[in-house]
């Protein structure tokens, strides 16, 4: 039996969907513990690339059972679409995906909500992806939510009624022009909601712990990344769970001292979608030039990453709130070319030269302190051992792994899941 966790270290975007897919064969079940439809996780393999954005990403694994936690949040109407896109693979949805009945639903009135409080914000907008999963949560913590298994009961619709009620009194209350048709919005959350009930809803937390008892392996995903943590990221522009390990604890009914392997992804530089302070952003063709490599757009909103340098500060920050115990780096054939890399090793804050994260890193405060790695300019995607990779690459995962005191174990050159380099 061993419980191991997988989370991301930065502000999401990482690539944890192809590093589950990778370890998944290693593991009897994998399970998603917090986030919603707002974060996708994108795999390749065999020349298909496909975007999963609430289904555990194991689900293309013969063996694994899939399970979404109670700390998820669900959109049926995009949950019920995710299966449909996955009916060509001839998967056995019903007996591989299970369903936490805590898990809480989004109701289409949660996506208004959403609107309805982003555009009342203006230019103080925190660039949510209006996904409604912020109103989901604060259903969730205000004690009025609905959830997976409320579905299973007689006043289900009475239950909805009332809360879609109130939340059309509240997005009067913010004065803002929306335009919207609920009930077309609603007729499709009820088809959805029926072809729901034909999938497998579990008391999550009970069958996890029968299954330690029976042996079985179990790899915990997260979704985003550490930074976006609702207590531990650059709030206010964070998302509205708990990014980080102790959600996976929260978010399933694990034990902490159950688990083993604290795996941390991060990319070899650094990105960030929507608002939110970013001190080692590069404005310069630097930044653009990994953006274009990278295909930084996000799977899900289709919205352009901001980039940057690799941010040492940061990663040690999230290295320490996570445990992480082993690193995996994604993302190195992207600085492949680059005459001259650069690591943020250090902040100026407010004239003073600190190493760890302050309560406020917004650019008046923060400048990054930077040390300078010769580049590399070699094809990495063909790769397949660590000897294989130049030695400038070499050197400069050797600093990130003294600097963080963590081993990188994984280094993927590409996004296929055979460009995987273990070290």
């Amino acid at each position: 039996m061993t419980i191991d966790l997988l989370l991301g270290l930065q502000w999401g975007d990482e690539g944890k969907g192809k590093i589950v897919d990778v370890l998944t064969s290693q593991y009897d079940i994998i399970a998603r513990f917090q986030g919603g439809p707002n974060a996708g996780h994108t795999l390749e393999f065999d020349g298909i690339k496909h975007v999963l954005r609430t289904i555990p990403s194991g689900i293309f694994h013969k063996n694994a059972i899939n399970i979404i936690g109670n700390g998820v949040v669900i959109d049926p109407i995009v949950l019920v679409k995710e299966i449909e896109g996955l009916e060509k693979f001839e998967i056995d949805i019903v007996s591989k995906l299970l369903i936490s009945r805590k898990a809480h639903i989004i109701l289409p009135s949660h996506r208004l909500l959403d609107a309805a409080s982003e555009a009342a914000k203006g230019k103080a907008k925190i660039g949510s992806t209006l996904k409604g999963i912020g109103p989901t949560y604060m259903d969730k913590t205000g004690r009025n939510g609905i959830r997976v298994g409320d579905i299973e009961l007689e006043d289900f619709a009475i239950r909805y009624r009332n809360l879609a009620d109130k939340h059309e009194q509240m997005i009067r209350f913010y004065d803002v022009s929306i335009q919207y048709n609920l009930k077309e919005m609603e007729d499709e959350f009820f088809a959805a909601i029926e072809q729901l009930k034909k999938l497998q809803f579990i008391d999550s937390e009970e069958y996890l712990a029968q299954a330690q008892k029976q042996g079985k392996s179990i790899l915990c995903e997260g979704a985003q990344g550490s930074l976006l943590d609702v207590d531990f990221g650059t709030y206010p522009f964070v998302t509205s769970s708990n990014t980080t390990a102790a959600g996976a604890c929260t978010g399933l009914g694990i034990a902490p001292n159950k688990i083993k392997e604290v795996y941390g992804i991060f990319k070899a530089y650094t990105t960030r979608v929507g608002s939110g302070p970013f001190p080692t952003e590069d404005f310069t063709e630097a930044g653009d030039t990994m953006a274009k490599v990278g295909n930084e757009f996000g799977s899900v909103t289709g919205r352009k990453r901001r980039c940057g340098w690799l941010d040492l500060v940061a990663l040690k920050y999230a290295v320490q709130i996570n445990g992480v115990t082993q690193l995996m780096m994604m993302k190195g054939d992207v600085l492949s070319g680059f005459d001259t890399l650069k690591v943020c090793t250090a902040y100026n804050y407010k004239g003073t030269s600190i190493k760890h994260l302050p309560f406020n890193i917004e650019e008046e405060n923060v400048q990054p302190i930077y040390t300078e790695f010769k580049g590399w300019n070699a094809n990495l995607t063909g790769l397949d051992k660590y000897e294989s990779l130049p030695l400038e690459l070499k050197q400069y995962i050797d600093f990130i792994e003294k600097e963080v005191e963590v081993p990188i174990k994984i280094i993927s050159v590409g996004p296929d899941r055979k460009q995987t380099i273990f070290k």
